[in-house]
């Protein structure tokens, strides 16, 4: 099999329907890549996401590197013989949470200088660095190391983080390339950096195109910007990048926001959104989430949602889910969490079952029209 290959299946309007095909597996896109941050998916086994339907999870390389170390997990094996997972793994760069949960960073054009969340000792993620630990975890897709700032900052800031993002970029690429075997059989895609701004996300993408990569993903979006911020720039922004490689909006999102991105030309998306929510009573439903601690849910004997295939929905009811959560039991976030990801993973069946069939339109605004409409609690 080819290292790393995309296909465009058919297109309606400018969302694509397709496939990434590559030495661990085939990855049917739009793909939903449930986050397995510490090398699990949290409180779900790793046949049960695939089984949730899943072609590929996300790593996190920040997290792995400070636990249990990125050398430990190679000599294990690589990541996926530790987790027990024979599919794809992309794995980040780190480069949003060393911004994100380092008290104390120092940024140079070398990398960023930290501080442990967990125990507060000092690191250096360079971009040599963050391409070394992901190839030490097995990686099958590299991310360039980036620079983040809020989308709040000046134009000024956020033109010289693009500028510095699109060096590192390069070095990325070049450590990639030097990684031998790895390189030979995987794959690394460089990020879009330029807040909301058309200009500098026009310069960023030129940039990255110039360096080439496998993929190219959409950074600094769903930071808090909100869904009509994020939306405008997705008007503009994957458009930028090349048509015939996928397109990857990191960190999104809630179920609207991917309908809405996969209508605007994104592939793949990542998100903490489904197993967090199953961890804390939110289960979502094609008519739209609902918190399954609620009084009302104590004798429902249905379904989580009556439309749903997965196992849990299957077996278990709502009134039974609801008891295990109201009482701390783990079985209850294990079951709300494994019917989020199957949610997920069945709505990017759906995405492209529409986008091949030329029902696009139809079938996002009957989505939004079910999964927002008032309800009751």
């Amino acid at each position: 099999m080819t290292r790393f290959g995309f296909a465009i299946a058919a297109t309606d309007g400018a969302a694509r329907t397709g496939t990434i095909a590559m030495q661990r597996g085939t990855i049917r896109t739009p793909a939903f890549m449930p986050v397995g941050t510490a090398a699990t998916v949290k409180a779900m086994k790793p046949a049960d996401v695939e089984r949730a339907g899943a072609d590929i999870i996300l790593g996190n390389t920040y997290h792995l590197m400070l636990r249990p170390g990125a050398e430990r997990v190679a000599r294990l094996g690589g990541l996926h013989r530790f987790m027990g997972w024979d599919k794809p793994i992309l794995t980040d760069s780190g480069g949003y949470q060393v911004m994100s949960l380092s008290a104390l960073t120092k940024r140079s054009e070398e990398g960023v200088a930290f501080a442990s969340h967990l125990d507060g000792t000092r690191h250096m993620i360079t971009p040599e660095r963050s391409i070394e630990i992901q190839r030490l975890l097995g990686s099958n897709i590299v991310m360039a190391f980036d620079e983040l700032v809020p989308t709040t900052s000046t134009r000024e800031v956020q033109a010289a983080a693009m500028e510095r993002s699109m060096r590192w970029a390069r070095r990325s690429r070049d450590a990639f390339d030097g990684g031998g075997d790895h390189a030979a059989s995987n794959a690394i895609f460089g990020i879009q950096q330029g807040a909301l701004d058309e200009g500098l996300r026009r310069a960023s993408a030129d940039a990255l195109v110039d360096i080439g990569f496998d993929g190219y993903a959409i950074g600094g979006l769903a930071v808090g910007e909100g869904q009509e911020a994020m939306f405008g720039c997705l008007d503009f922004a994957p458009g930028q990048l090349p048509a015939d490689r996928p397109r990857y909006l990191m960190g999104v999102g809630k179920p609207t926001d991917i309908v809405g991105a996969v209508e605007r030309g994104v592939d793949m998306f990542d998100c903490v959104m489904p197993t967090r929510s199953g961890r804390t009573g939110q289960a979502f439903t094609r008519g739209g989430p609902i918190n399954i601690r609620n009084a009302r849910f104590a004798e429902d004997q249905g379904p989580l949602d009556p439309e749903c295939g997965c196992a849990v929905c299957s077996t278990w009811s709502r009134a039974y889910i609801h008891h295990l959560v109201r009482a701390g039991e783990m079985l209850g976030a294990m079951l709300m969490t494994e019917h989020n990801i199957a949610f997920y993973e069945a709505l990017m069946a759906d995405l492209r079952d529409a986008i091949a069939e030329g029902r696009l339109t139809a079938f996002a605004n009957g989505f939004r029209a079910r999964y927002d409409a008032p309800k009751g609690e």
